[in-house]
């Protein structure tokens, strides 16, 4: 079994770390964005690796080694890849991605899911024509409650994730997984344009407390752009909240 892994992030290192670990045989080439602590892992094991540039870059040298994949694995992967990429390996590629799918497949789940109260979790996906729209391999959900933010939210799909890729991986390895189509008219889909505008309180409208507390817990995130407002005179104002469980 060979395979091609397109890595980024803390799960992209901590996937790796796992899979050169215990299945070092099933990689044949890392991809990443920049030189970083994937990369090192990769040249540790002996096992090649490139920087991503462009597409044809990564074509060009897939086509001069002649090597053959059986899994391409997105893992935290913040590129969208061409259809000729995802023709590359002999079965499919599959992505990682922090959301309980169908429910906010796009940017920003951890946002989402707070402000429409959806599901949330961690999901391994087929990856196919559309955004996050493949078939669903293997997904954990994450309960969450009045005291998560956007950060705990994505701090706790940094985790599941790898543990979930972990359990998930021997399945894919001997065939044993099962495919669960999305219901396309279930969940929903957000871009990455859609955050900011949403993201602005309008002192001049009615919000039910429960919606606007939601939304700006959606936006609480140290180090992040949060939730603002403009008051009469046009100066504008953040806006960040803590919520805490009342001890009896």
């Amino acid at each position: 079994m060979k395979n091609i892994i397109f890595a980024d992030g803390i799960v992209g290192v901590k996937i790796c770390k796992w899979l050169l670990t215990y299945h070092q045989k099933d990689v044949d080439l890392i991809v990443t964005v920049n030189s970083n602590n994937i990369t090192d892992l990769a040249r540790s094991a002996g096992v090649s690796s490139i920087l991503f540039e462009s597409e044809d870059q990564i074509l060009k040298y897939i086509k001069k080694s002649k090597h053959v994949y059986d899994w391409g694995f997105l893992i935290w992967w913040p590129k969208i890849i061409s259809q000729e990429l995802l023709r590359i390996p002999d079965k499919f590629f599959i992505n990682t991605h922090p959301s309980f799918l169908p429910y906010n497949r796009g940017k920003h789940p951890n946002f989402w899911s707070l402000v429409n109260q959806n599901p949330f979790g961690v999901t391994l996906h087929l990856v196919e024509n559309g955004i996050d729209s493949g078939d669903i391999i293997s997904q954990e959900i994450i309960d969450y409650d009045w005291e998560d933010t956007a950060a705990t939210l994505y701090n706790k799909s940094l985790n599941r994730m790898v543990s979930l890729f972990e359990k998930t991986y021997p399945l894919i390895r001997n065939n044993q997984f099962k495919r669960m189509p999305q219901h396309p008219n279930k969940g929903d889909f957000h871009l990455a344009k859609e955050i900011d505008p949403s993201s602005i309180i309008d002192l001049n409208k009615k919000y039910y407390a429960h919606d606007l507390l939601n939304l700006i817990r959606a936006r609480s995130f140290a180090g992040h752009p949060s939730c603002s407002f403009k008051d009469e005179n046009n100066e504008k104002f953040d806006v960040n909240i803590t919520i805490k469980r009342s001890e009896k």
